[in-house]
């Protein structure tokens, strides 16, 4: 198969990508000029923080993926009814729950993960917030909840964002991280919904969420714990899915391993998620990656990576993968809003380690060059996938 080469130079300035900018394809719509920019702005730049001045004291150099607790967040409530009060926005801070909430006593909450991303000149962009706010009112119907409406809910994150302007990193150094929470705050006793809900919106700067930063991550595949069943709510993003694979993330980690791929819990022969992120395997110009059958969270960066590679020319399967073929795979690598694309060195099953191709040449590094491009606003957004705050 033949295919166009676009990528984009790394977007991490410790990393040089060996082809040309001046040939990228058609899908980019970049100029020889727009790329020799682009070059320039991978570089590590004394312009850096360009059109905007006025940021938090922070190490943007050393972020890490740890709460860093920013000026202001956004709340609002709602009833049984689906009727949402406008919001407002008040300090950062804890908020007052009753003992009897939906959310402490039966786990009746959810969550989103979206970004915000300074661009050259200072203004910030989000990524397909309107695919977060559909994902959290499909799981708000399978949890019985009511949520905002899709305006409300990127409204609010373009709220929060704006009022923690100061907190979004420079351009190339991280990102904003949004955390819109759905929570049943309203008093229950018997087993039911609650009669009032919470939504509210918080933030903090991040830089990689694994330790490793951009190294190569070490999976363990997990035999004795499963993260969600069929039947149950594990294409949703409940609070509820996330505690549960604590056990086995910890135990895997003690043996130094980054997260844990886990298997189906019928068959416990096909590959799922990590606990962190969607999976996809390369053979060849195939990538392949679990379909999302109820057990599997629809990832919004997963869906954006499966249009990435069809663009560029690659056939991408939504299938059953046995563990098996992990053996066969050239690259393994992972996607989400957190760990946006990270390859994956190896995979440990029963013992067996299986190493895998990573580096600028590989499929991975050509679609993490290729998203982030779009979402710095260095590749022109084809897709309308982008949305600039005013």
């Amino acid at each position: 198969m033949i295919r166009r080469s676009f990528c984009l130079g790394n977007l991490i300035q410790s990393l040089r990508v060996a082809s040309p900018l001046s040939k990228l394809g058609a899908y980019c719509g970049l100029t020889s000029q727009a790329a020799s920019s682009l070059q320039q702005v991978c570089e590590p730049s004394a312009h850096s923080n360009a059109g905007y001045e006025e940021y938090a004291d922070v190490d943007w150099d050393n972020l890490g993926f740890g709460l860093m607790p920013t000026d202001y967040m956004y709340i609002t409530k709602g009833t049984k009814d689906g009727l949402f009060e406008e919001g407002q926005l008040s300090r950062y801070g804890n908020i007052e729950l009753s003992p009897s909430a939906g959310v402490l006593n039966y786990g009746q909450g959810l969550f989103e993960g979206t970004k915000a991303i300074r661009k050259e000149d200072g203004r910030l962009l989000l990524f397909r917030p309107d695919q977060n706010a559909i994902r959290m009112k499909i799981g708000a119907e399978r949890m019985c909840m009511s949520s905002p409406s899709v305006d409300q809910f990127v409204d609010a994150v373009k709220q929060t964002a704006l009022a923690n302007n100061r907190w979004v990193p420079p351009p190339g150094k991280g990102s904003l991280y949004l955390r819109p929470l759905l929570m049943g705050s309203g008093p229950i006793l018997g087993l039911a919904p609650a009669p009032e809900y919470t939504f509210l919106v918080y933030a903090s700067p991040v830089g990689n969420y694994f330790k490793e930063g951009v190294a190569p991550l070490n999976l363990y595949v997990e035999d004795e714990f499963h993260r969600t069943s069929r039947g149950g709510a594990g294409g949703v993003k409940t609070i509820t899915n996330y505690a549960p694979v604590l056990k086995a993330l910890g135990r895997a980690k003690s043996r130094g391993f980054s997260d844990v791929l886990y298997l189906d819990s019928v068959n416990k022969k096909y590959i799922e998620e990590v606990s962190s992120c969607n999976i996809f395997i390369v053979k060849d110009d195939t990538i392949s990656t679990p379909a999302t059958n109820g057990t599997i969270l629809e990832g919004v960066t997963r869906k954006s990576i499966i249009e990435i590679a069809r663009a560029l020319g690659y056939q991408v399967e939504e299938r059953s993968i046995p563990v098996e073929e992990l053996i066969d795979a050239n690259e393994v690598f992972g996607t989400g809003t957190a760990v946006c694309v990270a390859q994956v060195g190896s995979i440990t099953h029963q013992g067996k380690r299986v190493e895998y191709k990573t580096g600028d040449r590989s499929v991975c590094r050509e679609l993490f060059s290729t998203l982030v491009g779009i979402q710095r606003g260095l590749i022109e957004d084809k897709m309308g996938w982008t949305v600039e705050i005013d």
